[in-house]
């Protein structure tokens, strides 16, 4: 007996994509569990354990919500990779394979096996002195001024070498997967998925290095506090996770194979993130805006495009 675990979306109604779950539980040998902290939101047919067992009692998980709902499921397997399916009740999914009214098929599919395995790597945090609640980052992990004054004051470390210095708003080291987030937004470069590399953007740099720089897999990170730094906030993937002062340390290496995000159609999902690049700012030429558009839309929007550059 195989069992599917959920992981819900904190505060959006997921209740019909759990029904379907159930529903096509029935014609096979699987046990649907969650976690205890979401037994409020489940029908009693859905059997719930401890938080901190739930990665380990899984064999597939069902994230329902959008990509920070992914990105927590992802989390929680990083030391046990399993299959995570995402269905996307969010807005801008990336990471999410599905819809909700796709969920029923594709169910079906992932019980016959036919599915591939998209491996993504995380960001492995370590704080000197501290226990971190959050130490798997898939996105991010950022080092931002806990108060409205000062900057963010760190020294440069890769592999033991010193190669430097920030002073900015903030510095972003961001995985390939995290890296059309806060990165891009900052200036940052768009990574591959395919590059196990990691890179590291300064925010608004006032002094120090002002561009990124993009690093190996095999290469070990260390951002140290300056004395004139501010305090830090860390948020890792977006969530409050430490706190540096004076001295403090943050260490962070890549960790590949962390997660296994399952897809059903690479070609399909290749298309959705490019319509969804594309609001990044992407520049794309008229014709190629419309190769992005549904085929039976597209007559309507050449003729459009065609009238607006006739202007």
């Amino acid at each position: 007996m195989h069992s599917v675990g959920l992981v819900l979306h904190p505060v959006k109604p997921v209740d019909e994509s759990v029904a379907a779950i159930l529903a096509a539980a029935r014609d096979h040998p699987v046990r649907i569990l969650a976690r205890d902290s979401d037994r409020p939101r489940l029908p009693d047919q859905v059997r719930t354990v401890p938080d901190h067992a739930f990665a380990g009692e899984v064999d597939v998980i069902v994230a329902l919500g959008g990509d920070g709902t992914m990105l927590g499921a992802m989390r929680l397997t990083a030391e046990r990779p399993v299959p995570i399916l995402g269905v996307n009740h969010g807005n801008l999914g990336f990471l999410a394979e599905i819809g909700p009214a796709e969920l029923p098929a594709a169910l079906d599919r992932l019980a016959a096996g036919d599915f591939t395995i998209e491996r993504h790597a995380c960001l492995e945090v370590s704080v000197k002195g501290a226990e971190l609640p959050t130490r798997f980052g898939f996105n991010d992990v950022v080092l931002a001024r806990a108060a409205r004054t000062g900057g963010v004051s760190v020294d440069l470390r890769v592999n033991g070498v010193q190669y430097g210095y920030y002073r900015a708003d903030a510095v972003v080291v961001a995985t390939s997967t995290g890296s059309t987030a806060y990165n891009y937004a900052a200036g940052g470069p768009i990574l591959s998925p395919s590059s196990d590399a990691l890179v590291i953007t300064p925010v608004a740099p006032m002094s120090g290095i002002a561009r990124s720089v993009v690093l190996g897999a095999g290469d070990t990170v260390t951002l140290a506090v300056a004395g004139d730094s501010a305090p830090i906030a860390v948020d890792i993937d977006g969530t409050a996770s430490a706190s540096l002062d004076h001295g403090g340390e943050l260490t962070a290496t890549l960790r590949r194979g962390a997660a296994e995000v399952v897809r059903l159609s690479a070609t399909d999902h290749a298309h959705r993130s490019r319509v969804k690049l594309s609001l990044l700012d992407l520049p794309l030429r008229p014709g190629q805006l419309l190769e992005l558009i549904p085929p039976e839309l597209r007559q309507r929007a050449h003729e459009v495009v065609s009238r607006a550059e006739a202007i």
